[in-house]
């Protein structure tokens, strides 16, 4: 079990912005962290690592304490078992993959570890490289390899696949899938993306203004119970135009454009930027491979 009870208030912030985050998860669990930018996510997984102190409470990882104020216990960063990949790839430039890997290594450490990682993330024909030769993908994989290396209890996860294209994107979902399935560690997954959170998170967190707002399984979390559309998808208004007597919103739902006939009574309501959903009560759709 991981037992997380912190605050920490930020008073030079904006508002005088603060945490005060409070939840469990089982160890072995893929968690995502979903919310607005600047709800606290990022802090959150700094105040995980050490890398922030909160002010007061406790943290706690299969029974070990991490952080208790009360006890004054507060380890650092390099005795906490976790591992963390961010957006950008952050490899050593002068190293090879292998050598970034061996270097991530403790010493003593059964050096199994790492021919594993190239197995599970399919680096074999990468080892022998440098990071300015590889592709964003192939970055991020030998990153989250490395992350890895230590075999930490806990891999923390940044927006890691932001950057990259959609196909790469769904690439590196599998990747993580075998890896969380043969190594096994608790992974908490920052993404603003529903369907990436929706098919590789056990549950999903949703923070807003630093406190924990909902827990729920991504089915759960990502429904909304007052619609009673047989589908339903968030989107985003990119245009509202005018077609004669018409008034037509162009969404982006996905990576997909789609066109929707407004009512007038509706037009008002709506502006360009707005997250909506759309919901269809009378549809039946056929489905094409």
């Amino acid at each position: 079990m991981i037992e997380i009870a912190i605050q920490k208030a930020f008073p030079n912030k904006k508002d005088g912005f603060s945490i005060a985050i409070n939840f469990e998860v089982n160890e072995g669990d893929f968690v995502g962290i979903y919310g607005p930018s600047g709800a606290g996510k990022t802090t959150l997984l700094r105040l995980i690592t050490g890398l922030s102190t909160p002010d007061k409470g406790y943290l706690k990882v299969g029974g070990k304490e991490w952080f208790n104020s009360n006890l004054k216990i507060d380890l650092p960063p390099q005795k906490r078992e976790v591992g963390m990949v961010f957006q950008d790839f952050a490899l050593f430039p002068n190293m090879t993959v292998h050598e970034n890997l061996k270097y991530a290594l403790k010493k003593g450490t059964d050096k199994a570890i790492i021919n594993q990682l190239i197995e599970i993330m399919e680096l074999s024909d990468l080892i022998d490289q440098y990071p300015s030769t590889l592709s964003g993908g192939q970055k991020q994989r030998v990153g989250m390899a490395r992350a890895m290396v230590q075999s930490p209890k806990v891999l923390l996860l940044d927006e890691p696949l932001s950057a990259l294209d959609p196909k790469m994107r769904q690439k590196l979902q599998l990747y993580l899938i075998e890896l969380h399935k043969q190594l096994k560690p608790t992974i908490f997954m920052i993404s603003h993306d529903i369907g990436e959170l929706y098919k590789l998170t056990h549950q999903v967190i949703g923070i807003n203004d630093g406190k924990v707002a909902k827990i729920a399984s991504p089915q759960e979390f990502f429904s909304s119970a007052d619609l009673s559309g047989k589908f339903k998808f968030t989107a985003e208004i990119l245009a509202i135009e005018k077609h004669d007597i018409l008034h037509v919103a162009t969404l982006f739902i996905g990576n997909h454009l789609v066109k929707v006939i407004l009512d007038k009574d509706e037009v008002d309501s709506f502006s360009i930027g707005d997250k909506v959903t759309v919901a269809a009560k009378a549809f039946n759709p056929s489905i094409y491979k």
